[in-house]
């Protein structure tokens, strides 16, 4: 079964003294284009979790959050103290003021340089263990979110190539009449001319003619690639480079048919078979 590359999977984990929330986004792209936000207190688990995520969602453009909210009554930054008084009895030195404007020179103080520190967080393995099980849980939503949407996608790709097997089925019946069509022409521009035609001369030069325009060999590829298409649409892995390898091929075919034709009926129905092809071509770039 496909999957589209397009996804959204999100847990919340809720600690003694924060709560973590947990965003994997992913949009269509070539290629894994990896993209993560991890808090530096957890940045030594960054490597891991980029590997988790490869595995698991192999391609896209996927970006990875990790945001952790405060809820306990306290923080890691304070005030450095010495530094602080020191910089409060510059200012009054340098202002030559007195201690009524104390306040005033504080709010000065603070915004100066190591007038607070941040104590560095370790990690806590326990802590990090039970982060682990959530990020578990966002790849299971989005990978659900990338299947659900996928299915539309299926269902989308089964209705255009059963429109392409039907218009290739009318040119089937439509080849007679245009070899007809083209020999009818063939001899009427001759007639007008009016000239002495040899006919055998003719016949050698009509089949060599009508060769060049033969789409046998097109209809047959065509329809082995219609059918190839969906086996592969059908098989339990999802490789949407492959689809698109094959809807290149089935263009190709169109295409050759289509420049072949020489049949002004046949030639709408190249064009309705172009139209859904590229309707395929749109929607391929997003699955998986």
């Amino acid at each position: 079964m496909i999957q589209s590359m397009t996804g959204y999977g999100k847990s919340v984990l809720h600690l003694p003294s924060k709560k973590v929330t947990i965003e994997i986004k992913s949009l269509n792209s070539k290629n894994l284009d990896l993209n993560t936000r991890i808090p530096s207190y957890y940045k030594e688990k960054e490597l891991s979790v980029r590997k988790k995520l490869a595995s698991n969602l192999v391609r896209g453009k996927v970006d990875f959050s990790i945001y952790v909210e405060m809820t306990a009554d306290e923080t890691s930054t304070t005030v450095n103290k010495a530094v602080v008084k020191d910089y409060v009895q510059q200012l009054r030195n340098t202002m030559l003021i007195g201690g009524s404007d104390d306040v005033e020179l504080l709010k000065m103080a603070v915004r100066m340089p190591d007038a607070l520190k941040t104590e560095r967080a370790e990690l806590d393995e326990n802590e990090w263990t039970q982060i682990d099980i959530h990020i578990d849980e966002a790849l299971k939503e989005i990978i659900a979110y990338r299947t659900d949407e996928a299915k539309s996608l299926e269902d989308d790709f089964k209705l255009r190539i059963a429109n392409i097997k039907s218009a290739l089925e009318e040119v089937k019946k439509l080849d007679g009449d245009r070899i007809e069509n083209v020999k009818e022409r063939l001899q009427k521009a001759l007639t007008d001319l009016k000239v002495e035609i040899d006919e055998n001369r003719f016949e050698q030069e009509l089949i060599y003619y009508l060769e060049k325009l033969d789409i046998n060999e097109e209809k047959v590829r065509l329809a082995n690639h219609l059918d190839y298409f969906l086996e592969q649409l059908a098989t339990s892995d999802s490789n949407g480079k492959k689809l698109g390898f094959i809807v290149q091929e089935i263009g190709r075919e169109v295409n050759t048919t289509g420049s072949k034709a020489n049949f002004a009926p046949m030639q709408k129905l190249v064009i309705q078979m172009k139209d859904e092809l590229e309707k395929i071509k749109e929607q391929i770039l997003n699955v998986l």
